[in-house]
């Protein structure tokens, strides 16, 4: 097992902007992926939508995993693929995920650029990935790690099936401890605001709540300190009760990766022991690597990325 590992951010279809990261890591063409003798990439998710290479980010990507050259984390978008394209048994036009306009628009590039062929074998592909990994004393995620909600989804992976029919029955079912968990794991913490209180995000929909910074310690804050993000939120003490973990991630914990969160500028650690990679791409940003070799204090020396 590889010691040494390159975390890749959220690729989003630009294909073009992985095989020159791929490159510029030294990585080499191996078959339709890349290998680097001693090194082994880490995905954090997000491999579709938005994009205009999207079939072969997969194809990339997957061939990296089927090689051993690389593992990939279930991201946000590909769990909404899976349940976008999940029927609810014993109906013939609802789906787990609705067909509305904002989540087609949403998976619209997904839709036009993959056939239906490579559509379902994508899905199907997508319900065998891991929410979470820990190996070798690095741990990635999509959004974040949480200890106990991790394990919630992986014991319904375990009795229910892989993204099953009856997974999603409980995971889509709002106030549902597996909801909680998805939501949580997938795409970040979030709290809710007090009564009358919005913000806009960037897609202008307007919302209640906001996703925190849960790697840091609550105890004191308030929204907007302990928002992620940059929205305008009200800089009010967080109310006794909203918080769930108030500890935040610990300091001693292995070093974790996370995407998801659509940083900008100059990649920086979140925390000593936590980095994002996912600098935008999407949006004319950065694709952003992190070499890690092992340290537990993680270090902004050790970002590499392209435009």
């Amino acid at each position: 097992m590889p010691q040494h590992f390159d975390i890749i951010g959220d690729i989003h279809g630009h294909a073009d902007a992985l095989r020159m990261l791929l490159l510029d890591l030294g990585y080499h063409p191996h078959g339709h992926g890349f290998r680097h003798p001693d090194r082994q990439a880490l995905f954090v998710g997000d491999l579709i939508d938005r994009g205009p290479e999207i079939a072969n980010a997969i194809r990339i990507v997957r061939t990296m995993v089927d090689a051993g050259d690389a593992v990939v984390v279930m991201g946000n978008h590909e769990f909404n693929a899976v349940a976008f394209h999940t029927a609810v048994p014993g109906t013939k036009d609802r789906w787990f995920r609705e067909h509305s306009r904002k989540n087609q628009k949403q998976h619209q590039a997904t839709l036009d650029q993959l056939s239906n062929s490579e559509l379902a074998d994508a899905v199907a592909w997508f319900r065998t990935l891991p929410v979470a990994i820990e190996q070798n004393g690095v741990r990635v995620v999509h959004a974040a790690w949480q200890d106990d909600q991790i394990d919630e989804i992986r014991r319904s992976l375990q009795t229910r099936g892989r993204f099953t029919a009856e997974f999603f029955f409980d995971a889509m079912q709002t106030g549902s401890d597996r909801h909680a968990a998805i939501e949580d794991v997938l795409k970040g913490p979030e709290i809710r605001m007090p009564p009358g209180q919005q913000i806009r995000d960037k897609s202008g929909h307007p919302r209640d709540t906001v996703r925190v910074k849960w790697y840091e310690a609550a105890n004191g804050r308030t929204y907007r300190g302990y928002h992620l993000g940059s929205d305008d939120v009200p800089d009010i003490a967080i109310a006794p009760g909203v918080l769930k973990n108030q500890d935040g991630y610990r300091p001693d914990a292995p070093p974790v990766f996370v995407g998801h969160y659509w940083l900008t500028g100059t990649p920086t650690p979140l925390a000593s022991n936590v980095v994002c990679t996912d600098y935008s791409v999407a949006k004319g940003g950065k694709l952003v690597a992190y070499r890690w070799d092992g340290e537990s204090v993680l270090s902004a020396k050790k970002f590499h990325w392209v435009h």
